[in-house]
């Protein structure tokens, strides 16, 4: 059997479909995949951990793969629970069996193969090698290089809870040649979900919280959307036209308004054939860009990832697409430190420190991007802020004055801000 996946690569690079895919399940790949799930995860209605499954691994591993050879194997339903946003909301969360996950992450890394080099240089998410800091830079380089006057600032609603099953099967059959492979993925996409007790079909969506999801979701938004605005969207229009998207996130740039204003029209009809909407409220045509910013007082700003770009300047009044920490993210952002605070009262100074420490590292790596050194800061400031709060609240034989706190600061500091990526 095999299970060197760059083959997949190079025959996907040389036929239009790729046959033989199953044959990467099997007992060599499926142990890996085991070996490579985390441990102290969150279980599935079958209630086995990494552990148990640890037990009898080679027995279990060749059950299973009896199961499929023999097409007994069903995958089970998603257990679905829901963890809070930060905001107020919850989101819904999927957690497959462990048999699943092992089933579906040695099928996402045939699918990720057969895909990388089809899909489009401007999608960034969920890609080896590829990240969101690289498609923030290409978003910010585009406006600063190319004509681009117009934005238009997309969110498709539901994305991942109304892809079409059926559009989705035969996008993947135009390029996958093995009917059990795909009978597979049919079986995850149909699986359905378990929620208090309660069986819940799934007619549409992918698996939620499934290792294949993401790849699905590529492979569906690369089909509906990728490929049209490459091969029609941008040879129909006159002007300059660019897009970079990440996951089902994405930006489209413009150098004429009616061409933008078009595009939205079509976009709404594209999606559409596709069991897909856009979310109105949330999606906008904007002016942006140099010449945006000498021909408009009142230029506004756009959201990508977490970051708002900002029409600005050098000290030498150079124009300059300016970075800042989205104050959406930044608000939750605080409130989950001012709740983590709370949760932690009890614990010694240092420890605090050193907890918040790491936390801040993760956020400046995030964050700290090129001009966006301001946005850090406020972030680092509250962060001192809530500390002294938390701790003069908690003092109780002597009071906690500024200066005191400093002192203990200077022993045990708290991580201060630094620009780790270069996006200019």
């Amino acid at each position: 059997m095999e299970n060197d996946f760059s083959k997949i690569k190079e025959h996907s690079n040389k036929f239009n479909k790729v046959q033989g895919l199953i044959n990467y399940v099997n007992e060599a790949t499926l142990i890996q995949e085991h070996r490579l799930q985390p441990k102290g995860k969150a279980v599935g209605i079958d209630g086995i951990t990494k552990g148990d499954y640890q037990e009898n691994l080679e027995e279990n591993i060749k059950k299973l793969m009896n199961s499929m050879r023999n097409f007994r194997y069903k995958p089970k339903a998603v257990r679905r629970v829901y963890i809070p946003k930060g905001n107020g909301k919850v989101r819904p969360l999927g957690i497959p069996s462990y048999e699943d996950k092992l089933v579906q992450g040695v099928m996402s890394k045939a699918l990720n193969n057969v895909y990388e080099d089809r899909f489009m240089d401007f999608s960034y998410g969920f890609r080896e090698k590829r990240n969101c800091h690289q498609a923030i830079k290409e978003i910010n380089q585009t406006i600063m290089r190319e004509k681009v006057n117009y934005i238009v600032d997309a969110d498709i609603k539901g994305f991942f809870d109304n892809i079409s099953h059926e559009w989705l099967i035969k996008f993947l059959e135009h390029d996958i040649e093995d009917k059990r492979f795909i009978r597979y993925i049919k079986r995850f996409l149909y699986a359905g979900t378990m929620e208090n007790m309660t069986f819940l079909e799934s007619d549409k969506g992918t698996p939620q919280g499934g290792l294949i999801s993401p790849v699905l979701a590529n492979v569906y938004l690369h089909y509906v959307l990728d490929l049209w605005f490459e091969k029609r969207v941008k040879r129909q229009y006159k002007g300059e036209a660019y897009i970079v998207r990440y996951a089902d996130d994405f930006i489209c740039m413009f150098q004429y308004k009616n061409e933008a204003k078009q595009f939205y029209i079509e976009l709404i009809e594209r999606l559409k054939k596709f069991g897909l909407e856009i979310e109105e409220d949330k999606t906008k045509i904007i002016p942006f860009g140099r010449f945006a910013r000498k021909n408009n007082t009142n230029v506004e700003t756009f959201d990508f990832l977490g970051f708002t770009f900002i029409n600005g300047e050098t000290r030498t009044n150079k124009y300059r697409v300016v970075l800042r920490t989205s104050e959406k993210k930044l608000k939750l952002k605080r409130k989950a430190v001012k709740e983590w605070l709370k949760l932690n009262h009890q614990l010694k100074v240092d420890e605090v420190i050193d907890k918040l420490n790491r936390k801040l590292e993760g956020h400046y790596r995030y964050y700290g991007v090129s001009g966006n050194f301001r946005g850090i800061v406020k972030f680092y400031r509250y962060v001192v802020r809530e500390l002294y709060k938390m701790l003069s609240r908690r003092s109780q034989r002597r009071y906690l004055n500024w200066e005191r706190y400093f002192k203990k600061l200077k022993r045990k500091p708290i991580l201060k801000p630094k620009i780790y990526i270069s996006v200019w």
